[in-house]
């Protein structure tokens, strides 16, 4: 195994609250029956997802990256350079990378819910960039109150990347809180650069989420193998499909676990009852007209200065900051 470099360190934060069991529990308890989309990223549930970004369906993370490229310098421009680079969610940081050669920040947050991923991206990220200092934090980012401060450069602006449309897996009300939370991360002098998918054809949506070659499906079905092995559960995964559907009254394209047969299940030393066709609703993805992004900003506190987007406005890449920020951020 590869020394870790000597400009990384990872720190964990107590910050999980809820058990996966106790998440569990409560979820299929509830009717609807639903689980929290982190659950998703164990080790095999971050690869699978990674395997997502490649589909051809899958358009979010190449439109994204290709508005970045052909972006990146008034991305940059409108960035502070030295700034503390914050990433929420940080996964593989194929993005980040890009953002660190174009804004040269003095040090770089990934924070991540998968160990794995973590070490991984952090460590990988920590080796093209020897000058940066990376403090990683394996955490779940919707419980950090704040970033550890004492092993930060002192007076240096915070930029929080936030890409990949992940604010689509929080209803609007969960957004405002999300923005509300690292509001206190960033301070009023930082900023933030977030990915959203827009709204479009839902036969393009729906094939996003459900891609030919099974790999979201298994992406999904993974969350019961999950189960299986570190709940004691007892879900045949080939007596579940995946769904996903999209909902045009509220915007959002919905991923579900089918039950295709009457069956019990045991979690947890808990019996469950499933009915033929009923479902685990498993996540969110919500997606924003520009004008309703900027409103629902706009509403969590934050300006939005400057929009860049592809020819088709497929996706968006803003930049908030917070209202009443004056004089820009150089």
């Amino acid at each position: 195994m590869d020394a870790a470099p000597a400009n990384l360190a990872i720190v964990a934060a107590d910050t999980f609250g809820t058990s996966l069991r106790d998440d569990v529990l409560s979820g299929l308890a509830a009717r609807p029956m639903t689980l929290p989309a982190k659950w998703f990223y164990d080790a095999s549930g971050s690869e699978l997802f990674e395997a997502i970004c490649k589909t051809p369906e899958y358009y979010v993370t190449r439109t994204e990256l290709a508005i970045m490229h052909r972006h990146l310098e008034s991305i940059g421009a409108a960035l502070p350079h030295g700034a503390v680079l914050v990433e929420p969610g940080s996964g593989a940081g194929t993005k980040t990378r890009l953002l660190i050669e174009a804004c040269r920040p003095s040090a770089y947050v990934p924070i991540d819910i998968s160990r794995s991923m973590l070490e991984a991206g952090a460590a990988g990220t920590a080796r093209r960039f020897p000058a940066l200092r990376v403090l990683a934090i394996h955490a779940d980012y919707t419980r950090l109150d704040d970033l550890p401060d004492e092993r930060l450069p002192p007076g240096a602006k915070r930029v929080l990347f936030f890409p990949g449309s992940t604010i689509g897996n929080f209803t609007p009300e969960e957004t405002r809180a999300f923005l509300s939370r690292v509001a206190r991360w960033i301070g009023p002098a930082g900023s933030i650069l977030i990915g959203v998918d827009t709204r479009k054809d839902p036969v393009v949506l729906e094939a996003a989420y459900d891609d030919s070659a099974g790999v979201t499906a298994r992406f999904n079905l993974n969350l019961l193998a999950r189960l299986n092995v570190e709940l004691g559960a007892s879900f045949d995964l080939s007596r579940f499909r995946h769904r996903s559907r999209y909902d045009a009254l509220l915007g959002r394209v919905e991923m579900h676990l089918e039950s295709l047969v009457d069956q019990q299940v045991q979690v947890a030393g808990v019996q469950h009852a499933f009915r033929k066709g009923e479902t685990i609703h498993t996540e969110n993805s919500y997606k924003y007209a520009p004008d309703a992004f900027r409103a629902l900003a706009a509403s969590s506190g934050y300006d939005c200065p400057a929009m860049w987007s592809d020819a088709d406005e497929a996706f968006a890449i803003y930049h908030l900051v917070p209202c009443g920020q004056a004089g820009g951020l150089q």
